[in-house]
């Protein structure tokens, strides 16, 4: 067994989304996601700071 993320396997993943979201949406997709990695990362980071808004 290779992988879950191995190419054919992301095709077959790329496929089915691109069915079932249409070649529209899937720009906004692609938007929301990396908002919401970048948000996570920016959340990870201002914990590692030691900086808290704690009052």
């Amino acid at each position: 067994m290779e992988g879950l993320l191995s190419p054919v396997h992301m095709v077959i993943i790329m496929v089915i989304v691109l069915i079932l979201f249409g070649p529209g949406k899937l720009p906004e997709l692609g938007k929301g996601l990396g908002k919401g990695i970048r948000e996570f990362k920016d959340s990870l980071r201002g914990g590692m700071d030691g900086s808290s808004d704690k009052k």
